[in-house]
């Protein structure tokens, strides 16, 4: 199969790439518009890869979307490109708006055109796996509680409600059009390639600069953790085996509190590269003013891909975070590139506003 992957370059797509062009016979299309979340030196093992192609494109350029489609005659769509920070959607709503909205729709159309165009046999065996998150879902208030596929959805920042709105146009193309779309919605990702705006990179990083690590509010948020490369493998087990109109969501059965992910970081980090005072790395911990419309908590129920698709994580979140915490320590020139002045601008601005709580 060819599939084309649109946001290639960010965390979560160079490890859906990485994963296929090293685990299977597939070709890959990476589209991609390089923002700053973007990087392709993430997948520096694969692009040489008679099997990969990439294409620097915005998924709101149509004309552009149709050539890529025409050119490259792909079997399979995996739309993972997005603006997925909620910060920065607090900040700027408008560019989530524009690329997970405008984008999807854009995207949806441009596959539609193609699609009918394909002879019968590869007509129905195309697909368009819309990849989205559990933030859509809003929050879970009982302790026991998961969020299942038929959860309501409840999104509280703009980014969620962006990816909310995606998610209701890739199923309205499937029911008013027929083109045959699947969903996934995943629980919160770590491991390699992370941009360095997200917590569990942030902390790793600033703990080595002896940067204060920012933990909103108590740090009582419960989020499920799932290891990128676990989730890159399911996502091609939804793409290639997943029933066309079905969501899938995807767990990695990790729950824990932001605070305890910090604590555990640290921990690591005393482990393998001690500070040179001998203090522990907690002594930075600063705990800052909460974000607005923080959710509490977030916690997946995955039965349904395993009892249907077969897909457990492999990685425990001991595991996982060891592993991350190594890559980290050992790619000191993947970070120095990836942080270009634009992003501690940001970073700068972003939480320089916010004052520390006891």
């Amino acid at each position: 199969m060819k599939i084309l992957v649109t946001g290639g370059a960010g965390f979560i797509g160079s490890a859906v790439v990485r994963h296929i062009i090293g685990n299977t016979a597939d070709s890959v299309v990476n589209l991609d518009k390089l923002t700053y979340a973007g990087n392709l030196e993430s997948l520096a093992g694969v692009s040489d890869s008679q099997r990969y192609a990439f294409e620097h494109v915005d998924i709101c350029n149509r004309p552009e979307l149709d050539r890529v489609f025409a050119q490259h005659q792909p079997d399979r769509i995996m739309h993972l490109a997005a603006e997925s920070h909620v910060d920065r959607s607090i900040d700027g709503p408008a560019a989530f708006i524009e690329t997970n909205i405008v984008g999807t729709y854009t995207l949806l159309e441009a596959a539609r055109q193609y699609w009918l165009g394909l002879d019968d046999g590869r007509k129905s065996a195309f697909r368009f796996h819309h990849i989205s998150t559990d933030e859509v879902y809003g929050d879970l208030h009982g302790p026991e509680e998961l969020f299942t596929e038929t959860t309501p959805y409840a999104p509280s920042s703009p980014y969620s409600a962006s990816k909310a709105s995606s998610d209701h146009l890739v199923r309205a193309w499937l029911r008013t059009y027929g083109l045959p779309t699947l969903v996934t919605n995943c629980s919160n990702n770590y491991g390699p390639c992370h941009f360095p705006e997200k917590l569990i990179p942030l902390v790793i990083l600033n703990a080595l600069e002896g940067k204060p690590l920012p933990v909103y509010g108590k740090g009582d948020q419960v989020r499920d953790w799932l290891y990128v490369e676990d989730h890159a493998r399911a996502l091609y087990r939804v793409v290639t085996e997943g029933a066309v109109g079905e969501t899938y969501n995807i767990g990695g059965h990790n729950e824990k509190q932001n605070i305890q992910v910090v604590h555990t970081l640290c921990d690591l980090l005393d482990e393998l590269r001690p500070r040179a005072d001998g203090n522990s790395y907690r002594v930075q911990i600063t705990h800052v003013q909460d974000r607005p419309g923080h959710d509490l908590r977030y916690a997946i129920d995955a039965s349904k891909i395993q009892r249907e698709l077969g897909w457990v994580p492999q990685e425990t979140f001991e595991s996982g975070i060891r592993k991350t915490v190594e890559w980290y320590l050992d790619n000191p020139d993947w970070v120095a590139h990836v942080k270009s002045g634009a992003y501690q601008q940001w970073l700068d601005k972003h939480y320089a506003g916010r004052s520390a709580k006891p």
